[in-house]
C-alpha cells in the first residue's frame, strides 16, 4: 500500500499513513504504550488512537485519526468556552480511565523529564499540537502518546492549561490577564478539580511545567541529542523560558482565580 508521509509536528520523522493507519518508528516504550492505549480502549475512552501492533518492518501501527490539528492554523478554533472546556473534560476523562491501569511487567517508558511523582500514567505532551479534531464527525483525538509514563493529574493538566488557555508570554497568543485567568478557571472547573489544595497546587506548577521543558531542550542539545537539539537551537528553549516567568509573575492572580 502506498505511504504518505505525515508531518507537522516537531519529532514526526518517519511517521507515515497507509490506509487508515498509521506507522510510526517504535523503541523499547511501545509495549507500555500500546499496553495503556489498549486498557483506554477497553475503558470506552474514544479520544486516543488503538494499536494494531508492529508491522512487517519493525514499526509501531496505530489507528489513523482523521482530521487536523487544531495547532497552529486552527488554534481559534478552542476560543469558544465550551470547546476550551471539551478539552478539559477529555482529559479528565482520560485520567479517570487510567486510574485502574496496571503497566505490562518490565514496563519500560521514556521518561524524558521528571514529573514529580507516579499517581498515574500520564500523557506528558497534551497540546494543541497533538489534539486532531475531525470536522466531519466532530470527532476529538489526542496523538502521540510515546512519550506518555508515570506522573501526576496535575503535572499534565499544568501542561495542557498552559498550552490551551493559552498561558503564554508570546505576543499574538496570551490573552489580557483577566481574561486568561479567567479561562484557566473554566478549564480548572470543567476538569472537575473541586479539591481546594489541588487548585492550589496546580499554579506553581504552571510556571515548573514550562521551565521542565526549557531545562530538557538544554539539556539535549548540550548532548546534542535531536530533535530536541534543533528545537533549542531555534529558540524554543527562549520561548518556555519566557513563559515560565510570565506564570511566575501572575501566581497570585491566578491562585485567586481558582480559589474566588
Amino acid at each position: 500500500m502506498n505511504e504518505e508521509p505525515l508531518s507537522g509536528g516537531n519529532a514526526s520523522a518517519g511517521v507515515v499513513r497507509v490506509g487508515d493507519t498509521v506507522r510510526r518508528p517504535a523503541g523499547p516504550w511501545t509495549p507500555a504504550v500500546h499496553a495503556l492505549l489498549d486498557h483506554l480502549h477497553r475503558a470506552g475512552y474514544a479520544a486516543a488512537p488503538r494499536p494494531l501492533g508492529i508491522d512487517e518492518r519493525g514499526r509501531e501501527v496505530l489507528t489513523f485519526a482523521p482530521g487536523r490539528t487544531v495547532w497552529p492554523e486552527r488554534f481559534p478554533l478552542l476560543d469558544p468556552e465550551a470547546r476550551l472546556a471539551r478539552v478539559a473534560r477529555l482529559i479528565r476523562a482520560f485520567h479517570d480511565a487510567v486510574a485502574d491501569f496496571t503497566p505490562p511487567p518490565g514496563a519500560r517508558w521514556q521518561n524524558l523529564m521528571p514529573s514529580g511523582g507516579a499517581e498515574i500514567v500520564i500523557h506528558h505532551d497534551l497540546a494543541p499540537w497533538n489534539l486532531v479534531v475531525d470536522d466531519a464527525t466532530d470527532t476529538w483525538t489526542f496523538i502521540d502518546w510515546d512519550v506518555a509514563g508515570p506522573g501526576t493529574r496535575l503535572w499534565d493538566l499544568a501542561y495542557a492549561a498552559h498550552g490551551f488557555v493559552p498561558l503564554s508570554a508570546a505576543p499574538g497568543l496570551g490573552r489580557p490577564d483577566r481574561a486568561a485567568a479567567a479561562r484557566l478557571r473554566l478549564f480548572a472547573d470543567a476538569y472537575g478539580l473541586t479539591d481546594e489544595a489541588d487548585r492550589r497546587a496546580l499554579v506553581p506548577l504552571l510556571a515548573r511545567r514550562c521551565l521542565s521543558m526549557h531545562d530538557f531542550l538544554r539539556a539535549q542539545a548540550a548532548q546534542g541529542v535531536q530533535p530536541w537539539a534543533t528545537l533549542w537551537n531555534e529558540g524554543h528553549g527562549t520561548v518556555w523560558k519566557a513563559d515560565a516567568a510570565y506564570a511566575e509573575a501572575r501566581s497570585a492572580l491566578w491562585t485567586s482565580a481558582l480559589l474566588g
